[in-house]
């Protein structure tokens, strides 16, 4: 796809997935349902879906509402800044419902550097979305389209950013209007997936489409009867339209249309009875008196990458990794004003290698101060990035394969496992790699974590929620709602004081005591490569009194999750081969969900 989206769940978003791209789309809300997430059942978690996403077939995902990394205007241009770091050609937007306010919000998002904002209206949008929220949720792509616009041009913000729009346009003539409404891009998808033989059943969060659009089950995939000629027909009858239509205005390219709302009359809607007390003097604003700034996009924004310490000081010392995959090994200071540190060199890595990255420790860079937001953050495979001190939100978010080292300085003296070393929201979204924290991280640890293997010593709240695959090791204490959506993967708590299952969220997981010869030696394994990174000194007792302190540990594990690899483990022990298992495990577990159901 030229456009890859970076939602809530954040689920396959990786260095190589950014890297390959025209344009990242940041979904704060779609138009059917905005702010409510999303769920996809375990029956649907087919295994090329569960590749796609990181996670475990059978396993049921669900999508966090809001963006866990973005909780103000500021967070939002941070995250701009993230992806523009993890692939400086492609544009940046932003994608908003269509709803009272919205204009102002836009103008946050203009402020924060995005360079396309899109509106998009209740109308359009997936056939799984509640009907409440289809029906009440959002509005009209043309009154958040308008707001935005005109909010934009009177804040003088209007050239420095483009404004798309969707959410059913389904003629040439909506085109037009929402050209004239402020509009330069148009988005289709409903209009297109019938003209591909979708008859909006709106079931589609039930696998059982009839036409074969919205479903991976290969049986009614066989009844799919589009073709991309279909579309082509589609989208030349909307251009015809919209020529017949701007000659008609007497205009010849689009951007002539743009802004231009005198070419809208509204009489025949005022003067018929359906409309007779309608005012639409405020969505047909005249703006032009604000001249060029009314009319379009004309200024590029300017993210300032040349700035970076990244492009200043880390990618011309890596230069040899990075043509010929030659190691490296260097050390620098480093302040909180470095932001998003290693991205743009995991860029540069991505770019030549893809996904596989470089082999391990291939590039090591030490740091030694406070580091800003994002540290490490979508790194590949190949990076190992170590710092001594302490690190502020979002470090490692998205990590993609590399490693993240964050331990205490050498002049601290107090207790590591008693004190704050890296900020809110570390690993978020993390796909792969390893992270060890010599101290106690913040809020939502490895939230939605895909495949990161982890070891920290302690969490603030909500650790681990959402988290669909990966292991995490805590040492130490864990603040409420620990594992919360906790679909996959593993967590091992260190619980001396037996508190833990009062802070554990144990609505998907039960709690299980350390007993096989597996997860010993997988606790004794990670906690040893914690002290060899870390110098951790609590590590290192555990170490040493292993066969006692293995006691003290709570193993965490989702319930459903469990299940599909038992059912993984049966179908290996049938001889089944490995490019099969995990489809007949599939097929084994949603049998017995259905049944269950039926029962």
């Amino acid at each position: 796809s030229a456009t890859k989206q970076v939602a809530s769940g954040r689920f396959g978003v990786t260095s190589n997935y950014l890297t390959n791209a025209n344009e990242l789309q940041i979904k704060i809300a779609q138009g059917a349902k905005p702010g409510e997430g999303g769920q996809l059942p375990g029956v649907k978690v087919y295994p090329w879906i569960a590749k796609t996403r990181n996670s475990t077939p059978g396993v049921g995902l669900i999508s966090p509402p809001p963006h866990h990394d973005i909780y103000s205007i500021e967070d939002l241009s941070e995250l701009i800044y993230d992806l523009k770091n993890s692939n400086p050609e492609a544009r940046i937007s932003v994608k908003l419902v269509s709803e009272v306010g919205v204009g102002t919000v836009a103008a946050g998002v203009a402020k924060g550097r995005a360079d396309v904002v899109l509106i998009s209206g209740y109308d359009g949008g997936t056939g799984a979305s509640p009907v409440t929220s289809i029906r009440h949720a959002g509005l009209p792509w043309e009154l958040g389209l308008a707001e935005t616009h005109q909010t934009l041009v009177l804040n003088k913000l209007r050239s420095r950013i483009v404004i798309e729009t969707d959410g059913k346009l389904m003629t040439g003539r909506d085109v037009v209007i929402a050209a004239i409404l402020g509009a330069e891009e148009f988005g289709f998808a409903t209009a297109p997936l019938v003209a591909l033989g979708c008859v909006m059943m709106r079931v589609c969060n039930l696998d059982t489409c009839p036409v074969g659009v919205a479903t991976q089950n290969p049986e009614l995939r066989k009844r799919f009867a589009g073709k991309p000629e279909h579309v082509v027909n589609f989208m030349k009858f909307i251009a015809q339209e919209m020529r017949e239509l701007m000659s008609d205005l007497g205009v010849r390219t689009i951007e002539e249309l743009v802004g231009k709302t005198s070419l809208i009359k509204s009489d025949f809607a005022i003067d018929h009875w359906t409309g007779k007390d309608l005012d639409l003097s405020c969505l047909l604003t005249d703006m032009s008196s604000f001249g060029s700034e009314s009319s379009g996009c004309s200024i590029k924004q300017n993210h300032e990458l040349e700035k970076t310490f990244d492009r200043r000081v880390l990618i011309p010392v890596c230069k040899a990794a990075i043509e010929d995959g030659k190691k490296v090994n260097a050390s620098f200071p480093i302040k909180n004003t470095n932001r998003v540190t290693g991205t743009l060199l995991g860029y540069e890595i991505t770019k030549k290698y893809g996904g596989n990255g470089l082999p391990d420790d291939t590039i090591c860079l030490n740091f030694r101060g406070s580091a800003g937001q994002s540290f490490g953050a979508f790194i590949p495979r190949g990076i190992s990035l170590s710092l001594e001190g302490d690190s502020n939100d979002y470090t490692g978010k998205g990590l993609s394969g590399g490693k993240i080292i964050v331990k205490a300085d050498r002049d601290f003296e107090f207790d590591t496992k008693e004190n704050i070393i890296i900020g809110n929201v570390a690993f978020y979204g993390a796909t792969n790699g390893e992270a060890y924290i010599n101290g106690v991280a913040g809020e939502r640890f490895c939230v939605r974590n895909s495949g990161v293997r982890a070891v920290v010593e302690g969490v603030g709240d909500h650790g681990c929620e959402y988290m669909t695959g990966g292991v995490v090791v805590v040492l130490g204490k864990t603040g409420r709602n620990f594992a919360a959506g906790m679909s996959g993967g593993s967590a091992y708590v260190y619980d001396a004081n037996k508190t833990f299952e009062n802070n554990c969220n144990k609505e998907m997981v039960r709690l299980a005591k350390i007993e096989s010869e597996e997860d010993r030696n997988l606790l004794y394994e990670m906690i040893s490569k914690h002290v060899k990174h870390t110098e951790s000194k609590f590590g290192d007792y555990i170490l040493e009194n292993f066969t006692r302190e293995i006691s003290h540990f709570v193993k965490v594990i989702p319930e459903d999750y469990e299940k599909m690899l038992k059912e993984i483990d049966r179908a290996r022990a049938k001889g089944i081969d490995e490019d099969n298992i995990m489809l007949a495990a599939f097929e084994a577990r949603t049998s017995k969900i259905a049944n269950a159901y039926l029962k």
